[in-house]
């Protein structure tokens, strides 16, 4: 059963209202890195050995090109946060615009309706003639 126009309008709200309260927000993936340093003597050069680290990176897409920011470890568990609340603002924009298009396509179904019944009405019989 689809949903009535009014039924999808106050979801579009809801959706609305949901957007105005994101907080931070950034695109990206964090990742953890170890890395050896090349010294032979280094204990990051034994085998088995993880390296230096962990050092925490953002990357993300910019026009096409990947953007890389070194993050402390004090800041991981917010740039966490931020990517998760990107990501939920991602969700509510693709709910928002799927939405809006239910509420565009109901409302081209509703002008129809309203066509064809309008036509109804102003329709005569056929066969019928009018006085003079």
């Amino acid at each position: 059963m689809s949903a009535s126009l009014s039924e999808l309008e106050a979801q579009r709200e809801r959706l609305k209202l949901q957007l105005s309260g994101l907080g931070d927000l950034r695109p990206g993936s964090l990742v953890e890195r170890y890395r050896k340093c090349g010294k032979p003597n280094c204990r990051c050069a034994q085998a088995g050995e993880t390296g230096h680290g962990p050092s925490w990176s953002l990357t993300h897409d910019v026009k096409g090109r990947t953007a890389t920011r070194v993050i402390p470890q004090a800041l991981v568990p917010q740039t966490r946060e931020q990517i998760a609340e990107y990501r939920r603002l991602r969700g509510l924009t693709r709910d928002l615009v799927e939405v809006n298009e239910k509420i565009c396509e109901a409302r081209i179904e509703n002008r129809k309706t309203e066509d064809d019944s309008k036509k109804n009405f102003t329709r005569r019989a056929t066969g019928s003639r009018r006085r003079r």
